[in-house]
C-alpha cells in the first residue's frame, strides 16, 4: 500500500494519489494547465467532467431542483452547495485557523489567501509576488501598457480577455450574455454573475483575518489587507514611489508618465 501511494506522489506538494490520471489532473493545479475549451465562450478548464457542467450554463439544462425553494441547478454537487444557503452548514474547518466554510473552494482560496506566502513570480518593474506565472502575465500588462488582445470586427484592443468578450457582447453581439435566475441582469463574465449571486444571498466568503470584516471577492480583500501594515507592495516603474493599493499605482502611475514625458519634450 506504501509502496502504491508514493508511486503517484505530487512532486510540488507532496500529496499522494491512488493512480496516475488522477495526479495528472492535480499537477494542473500547479502548472496551470487547462487542456479543456469552452467552445462557446472561450473558458477553459483542467478536467473535461468540469467542461461537461459548464456546457449546461449554455444550454440551460437543469434538472436538479431545491425543494425548498425551487431553484435548478446543473449539477447535483451545486444542488449540495446550495443547500447550505438554507441549513447554515459550514463542513469545511481551516485547520490553521478557526474559521469555517460552506464551500471546499472557499476553504482553499482562504488557505491560498490568508495562509500561504509562497510567491515564486515577481514582477521586473515592481517587484511584486505573484502565486501564479498567469497572475503575473496579467500584472505586467499595467506597465507595458499591452492591449494583445485585438477585435476581428473593428480596430479595437484590449489588454484583458474579459475586455475584449465584453466588447464582442456588447459592440457586435457575439458570444453570450450570462443572466442572473433570481433578477435577470445580465453579465458578460461568468465570474461577474457568480459576484452578484454572492450578494443575493448575502455571502461573503473573503474574510479578512485581522478584522474578520468579510468581502464578496479575493481582490476586495486583497485590496482592504494593507491597511493593516505599513507595507507598499506596489511601485511605480517611473519615479520608484511605493503604494499600498494597485489603484493608488495605476493611477499614479499615468500621471507620472505624463508628467515624465512632458519633462522630456521640453527638458
Amino acid at each position: 500500500m506504501n509502496g502504491h501511494s508514493s508511486k503517484y506522489n505530487c512532486t510540488e506538494c507532496g500529496k499522494c494519489f491512488q493512480n496516475n490520471p488522477a495526479l495528472t489532473v492535480h499537477r494542473r493545479s500547479h502548472s496551470g494547465e487547462k487542456p479543456f475549451e469552452c467552445t462557446v465562450c472561450s473558458k477553459r478548464f483542467t478536467q473535461l467532467s468540469n467542461l461537461v457542467y459548464h456546457s449546461r450554463i449554455h444550454s440551460g439544462e437543469k434538472p436538479y431542483k431545491c425543494h425548498l425553494c425551487d431553484k435548478l441547478f446543473s449539477t447535483s454537487a451545486c444542488l449540495n452547495r446550495h443547500m447550505r444557503v438554507h441549513t447554515g452548514d459550514k463542513p469545511y474547518k481551516c485547520s490553521l485557523c478557526d474559521k469555517s466554510f460552506s464551500q471546499s473552494s472557499h476553504l482553499q482560496t482562504h488557505k491560498r489567501r490568508i495562509h500561504s506566502n509562497r510567491r515564486p513570480y515577481d514582477c521586473r518593474y515592481c517587484g511584486k509576488l505573484f502565486k501564479t506565472s498567469s497572475q503575473l502575465k496579467q500584472h505586467v500588462y499595467i506597465h507595458t501598457g499591452a492591449k494583445p488582445y485585438s477585435c476581428r470586427h473593428c480596430s479595437d484592443c484590449f489588454t484583458f480577455l474579459e475586455q475584449l468578450k465584453r466588447h464582442l457582447l456588447k459592440s457586435h453581439n457575439e458570444g453570450t450574455w450570462f443572466t442572473c435566475h433570481i433578477c435577470q441582469k445580465k453579465f458578460s463574465c461568468n465570474n461577474s454573475l457568480k459576484v452578484h449571486i454572492l450578494r443575493h444571498e448575502g455571502l461573503k466568503p473573503y474574510v479578512c483575518s485581522e478584522c474578520e470584516k468579510c468581502f464578496y471577492t479575493a481582490d476586495k480583500l486583497r485590496n482592504h489587507q494593507p491597511k493593516h501594515s505599513d507595507f507598499k507592495p506596489f511601485c511605480c516603474g517611473s519615479c520608484g514611489k511605493y503604494f499600498k493599493g494597485k489603484r493608488s499605482v495605476v493611477m499614479h502611475f499615468k500621471r507620472c508618465a505624463e508628467k515624465l514625458g512632458y519633462c522630456n519634450i521640453f527638458g
